[in-house]
């Protein structure tokens, strides 16, 4: 006899993801999306708890997309395109995903729909990122993160890690929210990392990846070194992957290399960076995911970018030192919570 101890993993994390975070409610449409190297458990654990909440429950398979965004769009099958216009909820579990197509932009400018990017998170991802942590510990910090980076516009920035990282930026304006309880319209990105902008052609120095996101998630072996002045201007190390990620980053600009998009700081505090989930990897403590390519406000720019993984980040805005190694230590706005965090258990 055979039994699904996966499922039963991710029992208590989908069921907090599906009642709790994105409140659904019995009669509501949930459409679950996976590609053929999706985590199935992961998927059929959401399904399940959406029916026990009485939502009308589907699970979509499609072949693993080539690439993200607006990139995808060839890609996208027609049965795909109608299923998204008609549900209430869409999670979905593609890697490369689908939000910043044509057909997800199409879907969110119809403002019915709650769409959650949870890419290529595993079961043991679901029940990392929503079944063990107390969510409003989790809220709690999330929300004085944004509002203090939302509160620095204009500031001078500066990242740098133990591997070599050195890069200095302004902090440019607060495009994205949060939400404890997802109950609006909207695309949606798991609590846990809070986003951050900087003026692209302000960006200068060196960043050092640990992992990438080129045309697949892979913890790299050796580092890949990227130098910037305004726009990416070289790469070296990390082997053949130097040569993925400069497809990437030429695809995904148009012929160049492009500018830094985002930064952000991972805090959730049962996240395991394990090489093999990008979603859950960026929201493990101290982490940074930066984003390259062409900013979502230029024509061209969006979702299509690749991301690299920095660890163990240093952070300071406007002179002051908010993480240290990954961790907070100012200012007090920052800390009550993050120590609040630090001691979260929802068991």
């Amino acid at each position: 006899m055979s039994t699904n101890f996966g499922g039963l993993a991710a029992a208590r994390g989908a069921d907090r993801l599906v009642r709790d975070h994105f409140c659904v409610k019995p009669g509501e449409t949930v459409l679950v999306t996976a590609d053929t190297q999706s985590d199935l458990l992961a998927a059929e654990s959401i399904l399940s708890a959406a029916r026990v909440l009485g939502a009308e429950a589907v699970l979509l398979l499609v072949s693993q997309l080539p690439f993200q965004g607006k990139l995808a769009d060839p890609y996208i099958p027609a049965v795909l395109r109608k299923a998204i216009q008609e549900c209430d909820v869409w999670v979905d579990l593609t890697f490369p995903y689908l939000a910043g197509s044509d057909a997800h932009d199409l879907v969110m400018g119809q403002k019915r729909c709650r769409y959650l990017l949870l890419g290529n998170l595993t079961a043991k991802g679901v029940e990392n990122l929503f079944g063990v942590t107390d969510l409003d510990r989790l809220f709690a910090f999330q929300k004085a993160f944004d509002d203090y980076i939302a509160g620095h516009e204009g500031d001078e920035g500066r990242i740098t890690n133990p591997a070599g990282t050195d890069v200095s930026f302004t902090l440019g304006k607060t495009a994205t929210k949060k939400l404890r309880h997802v109950d609006v319209p909207g695309a949606y990105t798991p609590l846990g990392s809070g986003i951050f902008f900087p003026v692209p052609e302000t960006v200068r120095g060196q960043v050092v990846l640990d992992a990438v996101f080129h045309e697949y998630y892979v913890a790299l072996q050796t580092p890949i070194r990227l130098e910037i002045d305004g726009q990416i201007a070289s790469i070296e190390g990390g082997g053949a992957h130097a040569q993925t990620m400069d497809r990437a980053l030429r695809r995904a600009a148009g012929g160049a290399y492009g500018r830094v998009i985002h930064f952000s700081y991972g805090f959730h505090p049962a996240a395991q960076f394990a090489g093999r989930s990008f979603i859950e990897d960026i929201r493990a403590c101290g982490t940074n995911a930066i984003g390259f390519g062409v900013p979502w406000w230029e024509p061209g720019g969006g979702e299509n970018h690749p991301d690299g993984v920095v660890t163990q980040q240093s952070l300071w805005i406007g002179g002051e030192q908010l993480i240290s190694d990954g961790a907070i230590v100012a200012p007090a706005e920052l800390l009550d919570p993050a120590e609040a965090l630090s001691r979260s258990d929802s068991s």
